[in-house]
């Protein structure tokens, strides 16, 4: 999200090695500045040469089967998804002792999908940078409608975030389809509203480039690496103001929240989105308990690697060959891992036999692979000594 206030913002995304060593993720989500600058611009459309000639040769009169069997289905999977694609504007409470009273103004303008209408109430799923500092929400239906949501949970870990809302005036919701299913060059068509909602509805379409792509991202903003966003990567644009919009198949179903893209002078055609069947427990968990529900080990920990290696040697007595895992600094009382029996300077290489090489490793098994109630061995080095530790979640 493009917040009017960017030094408020949490959530940043870092640099990755290969690809993307060079290149700036954007969050597709539009600032008020930028709305009114994309609505005041002229928009001038650049002629395919190509398509041209091919014209005057007479070539393409006659569109083949296949590829106007594609139009249509492009045509009707926009038809079938785009009255559940809202638009979602964060505004936030401005106000002081120059500028007078304290009033509410547009603070965001991003995307959100409508995936379930139940008991007189409607529920749409959107990016958590897209309503993160929002005083209050407003949902823009297709027709234009402004119906007031309320929060219900945001995810900072996924970038996901939960509304809901009266179901007056929804005319329709998504179907969820099966992103596991999804195939590199397979069509993926975009719906959201970039530049704001004066191109609310606006349809992109590409192919699923990849998948399951790991993108590093920062937090807190302090240039270090906090999780790896699993992520699915598509050529269809996804610009400011697409963000927890629709990534959809030619069946109109939705298989991926669109959320950032990778901008540089270089780069062209790499936007993210993330995969539905990551998202929906999310989803779930949002709106029945407005938090993920997570197991905690109840420590705080820093990567071996940070230390340097005299240190690994004199003051944890590790091995030579032990250079990789992460090191208990704190233990809350009442925790997890305080009944368990973890200790301060306890080295953590490997959970279920699964190497845990870093702090991003041990929180990307312990959210994806552990629940509630579940008992996780531990390889633990202490003093210098191997053990096996087992926690109960």
């Amino acid at each position: 999200m493009v917040n009017l206030e960017p030094g408020k913002r949490r959530l940043r995304f870092a640099g990755t090695a290969g690809i993307l060593s060079a290149a700036l993720l954007l969050q597709g989500c539009l600032s008020p500045e930028q709305e009114a600058e994309g609505e005041e611009n002229n928009i001038n459309a650049v002629a395919d040469t190509n398509a041209a000639e091919g014209e005057e040769n007479g070539e393409g009169s006659n569109a083949p089967d296949t590829a106007l069997e594609l139009q249509e289905g492009i045509v009707g999977a926009v038809e079938e998804a785009s009255a559940a694609v809202v638009g979602v504007t964060n505004l936030q409470t401005a106000g002081n002792y120059w500028t007078g009273p304290e009033e509410t103004v547009p603070a965001g303008v991003g995307s959100g999908v409508i995936y379930k209408q139940e008991e007189g109430k409607a529920y749409v799923v959107t990016n958590n940078h897209v309503v993160e500092g929002a005083s209050q929400i407003e949902i823009t239906l297709e027709d234009g409608t402004k119906v007031p949501a309320k929060l219900l949970g945001a995810d900072i870990w996924t970038d996901l975030a939960v509304v809901e809302m009266d179901d007056a005036d929804v005319q329709d919701v998504i179907e969820f389809g099966d992103s596991d299913e999804l195939k590199r060059g397979q069509t993926a068509i975009a719906i959201g509203n970039p530049l704001g909602l004066g191109f609310s509805g606006s349809v992109t379409v590409g192919v699923i480039s990849g998948k399951e792509r790991s993108i590093p991202v920062d937090l807190n903003g302090d240039q270090s690496v906090d999780w790896n966003a699993e992520v699915l990567q598509t050529d269809a644009a996804i610009n400011p103001g697409n963000s927890g919009g629709a990534l959809v198949d030619l069946s109109g179903r939705l298989i991926g929240i669109n959320s950032m893209k990778i901008a540089e002078a270089s780069v062209e055609g790499i936007g993210l989105a993330i995969p539905i069947n990551s998202a929906v427990p999310i989803i779930e968990d949002l709106e029945q308990h407005g938090e993920v529900r997570r197991p905690q080990m109840g420590v705080t920990l820093f990567d071996l690697m940070d230390i340097p290696a005299v240190y690994q040697q004199q003051e944890l007595n590790l091995p030579e060959d032990v250079n990789e895992g992460v090191v208990v600094d704190q233990v809350m009382q009442g925790s997890a891992a305080q009944e368990a029996g973890l200790r301060q300077y306890d080295v953590i290489t490997a959970m279920d036999e699964e190497p845990i090489a870093n702090l991003i490793d041990l929180r990307k098994y312990l959210y994806n692979e552990v629940k509630q109630g579940d008992t996780v061995r531990l390889e633990v080095y202490r003093g210098g000594e191997a053990t096996e530790i087992e926690i109960n979640f």
